[in-house]
């Protein structure tokens, strides 16, 4: 016979179920490759958050280091709260139940799907100081604007695409630490060295650039482009509905603004006509623009020196990564754009990027880069300090000439 908590009116079974789906999780998780933030995350801490677009691993990423900590599911435990059980059944009274039994590690995933996740995870954290969580939810979250602030309490991550090194590591072509972008850029002549010989930069590259970003890839590659399509279906019809200040009602035309971007990356924005086309308000057109930025859809490109305290308008607007463009655009995506998209996506992740007055993109405020094909010239940027042009269909560093491939490796 099943018996119920007085307290918690929890059926046992029904937790006993939920802890048999953990371990079953767990125990048949892949762990022959981990994600860039796997050795990064302060696992001990007692409250952690990591957060990500949809289709990067989070879910994965969790597993994996439940199945590091090798213990029983009555000790460590998954909780995806996009299962129907939390529809009838409070986060809090489950997890309290979890640790009255001798739990100890609470993974909890999809936290955003649970209406009103930040403030019963801080009165857990806070009743509970034995008990470790740690939680995942979509980039869109934003702990500050959360109900109970989980900002002075959460150590917080962000989970991005594969990198380039990632996505050949995945496919077992080649396991290389990441090189950190000072490394890159002052011993540029030495890079070579670290490879094998036989080695290939290129072979893989334009495989990358269409399907390697997000790491579904493998479970059906000719339907990545489909399945990448609906993906962003999804994150603005539901998804976005979480972020304050969005209209769900909107949807479509948040669709359709996406749909004009991916067909004319990179846009030099003249908000006016981009919101007349999508029909959009002018004065509501650039909190849409920031919406689809925190939903990891695009990124904008900001003026040297801006404020991020600012709301303003973007001097370029890019697809979030190379994937979007052959998902999303009814053409085949122009080269250049495909070029300036990657080497976005791979240096924004730990650098600070902006527009440069010369050249594409200013790094750190800093470093100037010029992006370009094998005969792209230095002469734009010659006078610039710290200046380098980067070059696409180049294997190996030559002088100041950096090959585009190689900024994959940075994470």
């Amino acid at each position: 016979m099943c018996k119920k908590f007085a307290h918690l009116h929890i059926n046992l079974c029904i937790m006993e179920s939920l802890l048999q789906k953990s371990g079953a999780l767990v125990r048949q998780v892949s762990t022959h490759f981990h994600r860039y933030l796997f050795s990064e995350i302060r696992w001990e801490n007692r409250l952690t958050g990591i957060k990500g677009a949809r289709g990067t691993g989070k879910t994965t990423l969790l597993l994996q280091h439940l199945h590091a900590l090798n213990l029983p599911a009555t000790k460590a435990a998954y909780f995806s709260l996009d299962d129907i059980y939390f529809t009838q059944n409070l986060l809090s009274e489950t997890i309290e139940q979890f640790y009255r039994a001798g739990g100890k590690y609470a993974y909890l995933d999809e936290v955003h799907k649970y209406p009103g996740w930040a403030r019963e995870i801080k009165n857990l954290h806070d009743f509970y100081p034995e008990l470790q969580i740690v939680f995942t939810g979509s980039s869109i979250i934003d702990l500050a604007r959360e109900e109970g602030d989980l900002s002075r309490r959460a150590l917080m991550y962000e989970l991005h695409g594969l990198s380039y090194r990632e996505y050949l590591e995945l496919r077992g072509i080649l396991d290389t630490p990441a090189i950190p972008l000072e490394r890159l850029l002052n011993d540029s002549e030495n890079l070579s060295r670290l490879f094998p010989v036989n080695f290939r930069p290129l072979e893989h590259f334009r495989d990358y650039l269409t399907s390697g970003y997000y790491p579904f890839f493998r479970d059906d590659l000719q339907g990545y482009p489909v399945r990448l399509a609906q993906l962003v279906r999804t994150v603005i019809e539901y998804d976005m509905a979480e972020i304050k200040g969005y209209d769900p009602r909107n949807a479509r035309k948040l669709l359709q603004l996406l749909f004009i971007l991916s067909n004319n990356v990179p846009y030099k924005p003249n908000l006016s006509q981009l919101a007349q086309k999508a029909d959009i308000h002018r004065n509501t057109i650039l909190n849409y623009l920031i919406y689809l930025e925190q939903a990891r859809l695009i990124r904008l490109l900001q003026p040297e020196g801006f404020s991020i305290s600012m709301l303003q308008k973007p001097e370029k607007i890019y697809l979030n990564n190379p994937n979007l463009s052959f998902a999303l655009s009814v053409t085949e995506p122009n080269v250049g754009n495909l070029r300036e998209t990657f080497f976005f996506s791979q240096l924004q992740h730990r650098h600070r990027v902006t527009a440069a007055a010369k050249g594409d993109f200013l790094i750190d405020d800093r470093f100037t880069f010029e992006i370009g094909g094998k005969q792209k010239s230095y002469a734009q940027i010659a006078d610039i300090t710290d200046s380098f042009v980067v070059r696409d269909e180049l294997e190996y560093p030559i002088g100041k000439a950096l090959p585009l491939w190689i900024f994959g490796l940075l994470y």
